[in-house]
């Protein structure tokens, strides 16, 4: 049995389950990076939906390598 990585989409918006099987933190983490400056700003849908977009975590993830 193959075990899939989690994957990024190539554009598109991705939500914080998702970031967080790509980035091993935790929420509280998370959230403080983006106070901090660390991590960019989410994009608010709605009052309790936050995303990111592809391509800025993808960065993220590549510039922290």
């Amino acid at each position: 049995m193959k075990l899939s990585r989690p994957t990024l989409p190539e554009t598109g918006f991705v939500r914080l389950p998702q970031i967080l099987s790509l980035i091993p933190i935790s929420r509280s983490a998370w959230w403080a990076g983006i106070r901090e400056g660390k991590f960019p700003q989410g994009i608010k849908l709605g009052s309790k939906t936050t995303v990111w977009r592809a391509e800025d975590i993808r960065h993220l993830i590549e510039r922290s390598r």
